[in-house]
């Protein structure tokens, strides 16, 4: 076996590597911790060019001769680069950072999943935290102060899941598992689609389509925003459906930030006219290291909001998942068989 450049590796060991074996690169730290596993699912032979973090330059420099890229985004920069490329494969769900008119002719696009019942533990997770309003409780006790009806008969006893109606916006990986956990903790769901018969015998108490959306906000005490960015959902959740939504109500975003106007989010939350949310996608996101703003306006300074840094799919289980599925698309490539989850970014 010859030897590698520094970051590259062969996969598959133990079997004679092919005479033209592929080159994958992955710029993905995700995938990083599970590296060992990635390339023992690998077809034998393949070479690997493994980079810490995406990085356009670093990345577009090695991709000449590449046969597949595994990462993030791709840009016109790395699409004048990528002489070989067959495959841009994404290691999650969300390919919006594929630039689809920087793709080489020919060349496929795939993305995976595999996070879905991670998000759904964490829309439970979160959404009880928030109803129960632990967080609170938890300040004031630091402070000698028991922050409960049992002591202070005029503040409310608060609701468990269970009676609650969950409605789910989008209906697909992740909406039908968050539905799944929600469902065993006692809860009612509604849910809107824009494939309703995807949701039909679910038990949930009705399914539309996206016109039914004003009536599942006004109907829901957790709204659970499960669906693409698109330019038809960019800021479809602004100040009119904002007000539609029940005073007490908790939004929960686990998709992409800009699906919810930011200006009439904190406006709503600073106002109190729901009752709280649960952000984990933001507006704006560290651009090298690990520190940034999630947003221009002040989130922050509000108590009825708990932000967390995108990490409602972040889990060994899922990347595990995820390295597994891309390995296996890679096989296929390698076998002229069709690829699973191919998708057609814009």
């Amino acid at each position: 076996m010859s030897a590698m450049p520094k970051g590259k590796s062969q996969a598959g060991g133990g079997a004679a590597p092919p005479v033209s074996p592929l080159r994958v690169v992955i710029a993905d730290a995700n995938f990083l911790p599970h590296r060992a596993l990635m390339e023992a699912q690998l077809p034998a032979g393949t070479v690997v060019s493994w980079h810490p973090a995406f990085d356009e330059a670093a990345v577009a420099a090695d991709l000449p001769g590449a046969d597949v890229f595994v990462g993030p985004r791709f840009t016109a920069a790395m699409g004048a680069a990528a002489d070989s490329l067959r495959l841009v494969h994404v290691g999650g769900a969300g390919y919006d950072g594929i630039d689809g008119k920087a793709l080489p002719a020919g060349v496929l696009c795939a993305n995976t999943f595999c996070h879905e019942s991670s998000i759904a533990e964490y829309v439970a997770a979160t959404s009880v935290v928030m109803r129960r309003q632990l967080l609170q409780q938890d300040r004031e006790l630091r402070r000698g102060h028991w922050d409960s009806s049992v002591y202070e008969s005029q503040r409310s006893q608060l609701g468990s899941l269970a009676g609650a109606t969950v409605g789910i916006v989008g209906y697909g990986h992740i909406g039908s598992h968050v539905w799944k956990l929600m469902r065993a903790f006692g809860a009612s769901g509604v849910a809107v689609t824009s494939r309703p018969a995807r949701a039909e015998g679910e038990g949930l108490n009705w399914v539309a389509g996206t016109d039914g959306l004003d009536r599942l906000l006004a109907e829901s005490d957790i709204v659970v925003l499960c669906l693409p960015l698109l330019p038809e959902t960019r800021h479809l959740i602004g100040k009119a459906q904002l007000a539609a939504m029940k005073p007490d109500a908790l939004l929960v975003n686990v998709s992409r930030g800009p699906l919810v106007d930011p200006e009439a989010l904190y406006d709503a939350l600073k106002e109190r006219r729901i009752g709280g949310a649960v952000i984990d996608v933001w507006y704006q996101y560290p651009n090298g290291g690990a520190h940034a703003q999630p947003a221009a306006l002040p989130f922050d300074t509000l108590d009825n909001i708990l932000m967390t840094p995108h990490i409602s799919g972040v889990t060994t289980q899922t990347f595990q998942g995820r390295v597994r599925d891309v390995a296996a698309n890679i096989a296929r490539l390698a076998a002229g068989e069709p690829l699973r989850n191919p998708v057609s970014p814009r």
